[in-house]
């Protein structure tokens, strides 16, 4: 773990539930992955994992976080900037933390989508959708919540979204975000 590490990881409970409410999945990429919370949930619940970090240390860190875990065999580390990346990935879900500007982000009475990092969230959603039909995303729990279903409308196709409220020990912790679409069986087709 690195300092940032320490409060930007997506606590274990969270990620747990984050991946409970998804759909079954068998490839999955974290964007914006720093040490690897939800890359290692992911591959603790049996599916692969594509990890995004653009930072090589941070890369590292989330290799030895998934070793410690015996996950290893079950993610790809790849470091690289997710834009340049998105186009050549194919998924069945993207899991979407972008950076909240550190601590400082609770400093603040309503966070907007345009503080986030490293570009506008619009840009973001338009890549992951190119990559996965399924999309969650992890926001602060002060996020301005008409501002993710504005985000919705604006997303091409327009997305569904569900959001609900994340806790660990019962403190709020942030707001996640789903846009997910329900597998059709083969089976279901004739």
């Amino acid at each position: 773990m690195d300092a940032e590490g320490w409060y930007s990881a997506t606590l274990e409970a969270i990620a747990t539930v984050q991946y409970t409410c998804s759909v079954p999945v068998g490839l999955v990429v974290d964007t914006f992955a720093r040490v690897g919370g939800n890359s290692i949930q992911f591959a603790a619940r049996g599916c692969y994992v594509v990890t995004v970090e653009i930072d090589p240390w941070k890369v590292d860190l989330v290799r030895h976080n998934a070793r410690i875990y015996g996950l290893e065999h079950l993610i790809e580390f790849v470091v690289g900037d997710f834009f340049h990346l998105a186009p050549y990935l194919k998924q069945d879900l993207v899991f979407l933390s972008p950076p909240w500007r550190g601590p400082l982000y609770n400093k603040t009475p309503m966070y907007t989508l345009d503080m986030l990092l490293p570009k506008d969230v619009l840009a973001i959603f338009q890549a992951a959708q190119k990559m996965a039909p399924n999309i969650i995303m992890f926001l602060p729990r002060n996020v301005d919540i008409g501002q993710v279903e504005e985000l919705s409308w604006l997303s091409s196709p327009p997305l569904d979204f569900e959001s609900e409220e994340s806790y660990e020990q019962q403190r709020f912790k942030g707001i996640t975000a789903y846009s997910l679409r329900p597998k059709i069986s083969v089976s279901a087709l004739y």
